[in-house]
């Protein structure tokens, strides 16, 4: 999936040259008004032509024809061949998909039947055992298993999926390499995370960003104006005693109107979708991925976002008079049958530290399981109770600890809230014994794409459930510009409204069920591809690889993908300015003889500057798809230093470069006397 394709090579190009002819189908044509324009006109001066001509040259006719034909086949060249790419990336996925079977599970007992994943409805159950490939988008029902998504995302290393929590969704196509897991389906048949691949990456879905329909109304209405200019000029030139040719006139209109950004324009916006999928991202609409160019701020979910998403036990804290192998032997016992990663978490590292090995529970003990009411879970034996939870919930569940007691208690966690850990407290018989520090681990190298982002102007806000003293220990850790605190999903919303409000355009990453709400609302919202179905159906975009600095790329890439559209739009306004000394002389010097002074590239003869100009015309296309397919190099600066080097670069190289290739084409054509 994270493979990379090269722009030309013969599987992308002999496809796109077939794609192209194709495209020339004026149903699919009309959708790009210029390039329409421009096959109508070469489409005329063929009639004309077969007709016997206009008393011109025949050479000069045909080959601003057979130029004319070029030009237009160039654009849907470019656009086939942006489309080819894309086609390409299928191909592997629809491998991956044409090969998935499901052993769907009959609803009692174990017993399956092997079927077509096609034929699994929502709401079915799956077993997936060691090496099979995951059937079909769903959660993880019953089980725990390392699953290899590197056919999604690019990674090799696996990742863990187990029944409950955020990390209970799993991708059709990815390969369960340990144990067996049952999966409840959550698609509706065509409807999987690898069909909407496909057809993203195939452009079959791609819809024109607002940015785009803007360009294009505006590249309609330069060719309508230039259209209506054109039409006059046989009432000027017969006034002043002369007349200019049907064929001319139209080699004029096509130099007048943009065909340069008209025939890149399609390919640029399929190449910018494409590039998104090539960072591991899927975005659902071009929408957003252009307003991503333009984020002011990031609101980022804690737990699974910007910490792996597992807390883990990383120390036993015992109160005065309580030894620590006390406090850990205690804590394992509470733990024997919580199997939250956090409880497996505190009888590993007890084994690890102290050699502490499980015991078996006595005859008669009875599990106190964790319940949302009372938020502690524990053991009940014969000589005694442990129970282990919130530090209120503990509290509440032993009155007889004694203010003394509480008070060393919550000075304890209060420490250990301080340094960014999350506190148990573990009582036994009535009495604290201690706490255990449980540990976001916060991603590897978030810190400095932080900083990144704010080099790059963009706020980073932390938004977590914890209590304020451990949210500020993460939100350090991290390097996060401010944190909220004790965060219900009404606050994510609330917030970010209060962000749009004051103008600013909000994205938003989040893994969690509870984070759908403010991924929804905000203008991007990126849901990691570890968290549940909610998540990744609210967001407009879904990270593959589950990194929440990967904001950085999906910014770098919609300004790229502005910035790409400017970049040639510019070129393509200077290319057109410069045309204009070419071929207007050419066209009128006969009758209004003071436009000689125009003529300052000293072309050769009335007929060789319009084929010339009309020969660049349809060459500046195909050289400038490498660059519309890879996008403009986008770095980091302010606004108006990147407007000024993008003028220099694109507005002058756009004006010089017709006056050098036009006159080099005028050179040959003269020498050989083609026109």
């Amino acid at each position: 999936m994270a493979t990379k394709t090269s722009l030309f090579t013969a599987d992308l190009i002999i496809p796109a040259i077939g794609d192209s002819f194709r495209k020339l189908d004026p149903r699919q044509l009309i959708r790009n008004p210029v390039l329409f324009t421009t096959a109508v006109v070469a489409l005329l001066l063929t009639v004309l032509l077969a007709l016997g001509g206009e008393g011109l040259s025949l050479s000069f006719q045909i080959q601003l024809i057979v130029w004319l034909w070029l030009t237009v086949l160039f654009g849907t060249f470019a656009e086939a061949l942006a489309e080819g790419r894309g086609r390409a990336q299928a191909a592997s996925l629809r491998a991956t998909k044409a090969e998935l079977r499901a052993k769907r599970l009959a609803g009692v007992g174990d017993a399956w039947s092997l079927v077509g994943a096609s034929h699994l409805d929502r709401g079915d159950v799956v077993l997936v055992e060691t090496g099979d490939l995951i059937p079909a988008d769903g959660e993880v029902i019953e089980g725990v298993a390392s699953v290899n998504e590197s056919a999604i995302t690019g990674e090799s290393a696996p990742v863990i999926r187990e029944a409950g929590g955020d990390r209970s969704a799993v991708t059709a196509g990815t390969r369960v390499i340990s144990d067996q897991i049952k999966v409840r389906v959550t698609q509706e048949p065509g409807q999987g995370f690898l069909d909407r691949m496909v057809a993203l990456v195939e452009g079959a879905e791609r819809q024109k960003t607002p940015n785009e329909i803007a360009l294009t109304i505006l590249l309609v209405g330069l060719t309508i104006i230039f259209l209506i200019a054109t039409a006059t000029i046989p009432g000027f030139a017969s006034y002043a005693g002369g007349s200019i040719p049907v064929t001319i006139l139209a080699a004029l209109l096509i130099t007048l109107i943009p065909t340069t950004i008209a025939a890149l324009l399609s390919a640029i916006g399929i190449a910018g979708m494409d590039r998104l999928v090539r960072f591991n991202v899927l975005a659902k609409s071009g929408r957003a991925v252009e307003a991503a160019g333009d984020i002011d701020v990031l609101l980022l979910d804690k737990t699974g976002t910007i910490t792996i998403g597992d807390r883990q036990a990383s120390a036993f804290h015992p109160v005065a008079g309580v030894g620590i192998e006390d406090l850990a032997r205690a804590a394992v016992l509470a733990s024997q049958a919580d199997e939250t990663p956090e409880g497996r978490s505190i009888v590993t590292l007890a084994g690890e530290r102290y050699g502490i090995v499980v015991p078996s529970l006595p005859a008669g003990a009875e599990i106190i399981p964790f319940t949302a009411q009372t938020r502690i879970s524990g053991v009940r034996m014969a000589d005694g109770v442990i129970q282990k939870g919130a530090v209120d919930s503990v509290l509440r569940a032993n009155p007889g600890v004694g203010d003394g007691a509480a008070a060393d208690l919550r000075e304890l966690t209060d420490k250990i809230a301080r340094s960014g850990a999350t506190p148990l407290a573990v009582a036994k018989d009535g009495r604290v014994v201690g706490a255990v520090a449980l540990k976001d681990v916060v991603k590897a190298g978030v810190r400095e794409r932080f900083a990144e982002l704010r080099r790059m102007g963009i706020r980073t806000v932390m938004i977590t459930g914890d209590n304020p003293l451990t949210a500020a220990a993460i939100a350090a850790e991290a390097g996060v510009d401010d944190f909220l605190a004790e965060a219900t999903p009404e606050d994510k919303l609330d917030l970010i409204r209060k962000e749009q409000a004051g103008g600013r355009l909000v994205a938003m990453c989040g893994d969690g069920t509870n984070d759908a709400p403010a991924l929804a609302q905000s203008d991007v919202g990126v849901a990691m591809n570890t968290g549940t179905q909610a998540a990744r159906e609210a967001g407009n975009m879904v990270d593959l690889d589950s990194d929440p600095t990967k904001l950085i790329e999906i910014v770098g890439l919609g300004k790229q993908l502005l910035m790409t559209r400017g970049a040639l739009t510019t070129f393509s306004v200077a290319n057109d300015v410069a045309k204009y000394f070419a071929i207007i002389p050419a066209i009128f010097v006969a009758l209004y003889p003071g436009l000689g002074v125009l003529n300052v590239m000293a072309l050769g003869s009335p007929e060789s500057a319009i084929l010339s100009a009309i020969i660049f015309n349809a060459l500046i296309i195909p050289c400038l798809v490498p660059l519309a397919l890879k996008g403009v190099t986008y770095r980091p600066m302010a606004a108006g230093p990147l407007l000024a080097r993008n003028l220099a670069v694109y507005g002058l190289g756009g004006l010089v470069a017709p006056f050098i290739g036009i006159k080099l084409i005028d050179v040959i054509v003269s020498g050989l006397t083609f026109a």
